[in-house]
């Protein structure tokens, strides 16, 4: 995994989360050990909803065992012809831990507010571009 380069990096406990990421760990935080692992599964289940559609077509896919994982893991990239939309999409062999599939879909949320926000910024660079 790699880092984002920072200039000037915030100190962990001062960096905020999304508030629907805040939610998870808040929730998470609060659980008995049983029921963590309860929900967990639960999310593991949810991260079929982060798999390629059918008829989707991709300009990247990769797929592969890495060292540190049971089963194969695919990341496919999609981006439109004028590259102004991406999306991404995972899947995930049956042998992927539930921990694995747990945080792909709990980091499939972080990857699509992530987007989010570069769409409201690109918004307004286009508003103020126009204004002028």
């Amino acid at each position: 995994m790699t880092s984002c380069p920072e200039d000037d990096p915030v100190p962990e406990a001062e960096a905020p989360l999304p508030p629907g990421l805040q939610r998870i760990v808040e929730f998470f935080t609060g659980l008995p050990e049983e029921e963590k692992r309860e929900n967990l599964i639960l999310y593991a289940d949810a991260a079929r909803k982060c798999e390629p559609r059918a008829g989707e077509s991709f300009v990247l896919e990769d797929i592969r065992k890495d060292e540190e994982c049971a089963d194969t893991v695919g990341i496919f990239l999609k981006v439109d012809p004028a590259n102004q939309h991406s999306a991404f999409r995972v899947t995930l062999g049956p042998e992927v831990q539930t921990l694995t599939k747990a945080m792909t879909s709990i980091t499939y949320y972080v990857l699509s507010r992530m987007k989010s926000a570069c769409k409201v910024y690109l918004d307004r660079q286009r508003a103020a571009a126009s204004a002028n």
